[in-house]
């Protein structure tokens, strides 16, 4: 195992210094995914949920909450992205939404944060427009699908034989 590169070497939390490191082309996405009631996943496809669009304003919310991670996250860099990009997988065998938050730099540091953030902020959205029809929904299964650039290389978390959405 690595050193917790947030700690000093009297154990007080820090920031890390990436100015000596080269920026390079890095990537990340991450998945959150929204389980809900048969009834409440057909009102958001058919589009009839009395907030508004739903993929829509989620989608907006993850690409905000992906600008943010800095803000929200103590020791996170705040970063000048290039791209984000926020979409939904609907499977309506199981009722469930699988929300894929992907963010590009070129910079110093990675993107793992904002893409984590990018997907749980937008299945919380989905959450908050449904909860007057469905207060038992369920967020589930937040993770680092993968990522690639920096000094750590590339990342990609096995796939599984649903097509990459793991069951906790």
């Amino acid at each position: 195992m690595t050193e917790f590169t947030h700690l000093d070497a009297d154990g007080r939390v820090r920031m890390v210094d990436v100015s000596d490191k080269t920026p390079t082309d890095r990537r990340a996405t991450a998945q959150a995914v929204i389980v809900m009631q048969p009834e409440t996943l057909a009102q958001i496809q058919d589009r009839t949920v009395k907030k508004g669009n739903v993929f829509e304003t989620a989608r907006i919310a993850g690409v905000m909450a992906a600008k943010q991670a800095a803000a929200l996250i103590p020791m996170c860099h705040p970063l000048n992205l290039r791209h984000a990009q926020v979409d939904f997988e609907t499977d309506v065998a199981r009722s469930r939404i699988r929300v894929l938050a992907s963010v590009r730099i070129h910079d110093r540091t990675g993107v793992e944060m904002e893409a984590l953030s990018a997907a749980t902020v937008a299945a919380l959205t989905i959450y908050d427009m449904c909860k007057a029809v469905d207060r038992g929904m369920q967020i589930t299964d937040v993770w680092l699908v993968e990522k690639s650039g920096g000094r750590s290389g590339t990342y990609r978390r096995a796939a599984t034989p649903d097509g990459g959405v793991e069951t906790a």
